[in-house]
């Protein structure tokens, strides 16, 4: 089973997320992990968590999505796994900061379930 976590500071959208995941979560193909603040995800990854898939907001209070992917990006044992930013951040500069760093796709809010549905199947591999 895939482990996927989603990084937002808002807890509707990760309610959302969850929704939008139910099957996938309830057919075992994945397990969902959220997190309102990005800081708690990299210290359960310092701690030895690790996922297959990441989808993180971009702007929040703690730390900015792509500060956290950087550190997860530099960190042995998540850095080759990939990281999607799900965000109303749709600026060439920001999505062209992403890519330098390695983000894996750009899901631009408010997203559909079937978008969120699509992009983790397409990311993990998995039907």
């Amino acid at each position: 089973m895939k482990k996927v976590v989603f990084v937002d500071d808002s807890k509707t959208v990760l309610i959302s997320a969850e929704i939008a995941l139910e099957d996938l979560v309830k057919n075992n193909i994945i397990e969902l992990k959220t997190y309102d603040n990005p800081l708690k995800l990299l210290e359960d990854v310092e701690n030895g968590f690790v996922y297959d898939l990441a989808v993180t907001d971009i702007n929040m209070p703690q730390m900015s999505g792509l500060e956290m992917a950087k550190k997860l990006k530099s960190t042995p044992s998540v850095k080759l796994k990939p990281i999607i930013a799900l965000t109303t951040e749709k600026s060439p500069a920001i999505v062209n900061q992403g890519k330098k760093i390695g983000l894996a796709g750009w899901l631009v809010k408010p997203f559909t379930p079937d978008k969120v549905i699509m992009a983790v199947k397409r990311v993990l591999r998995v039907r």
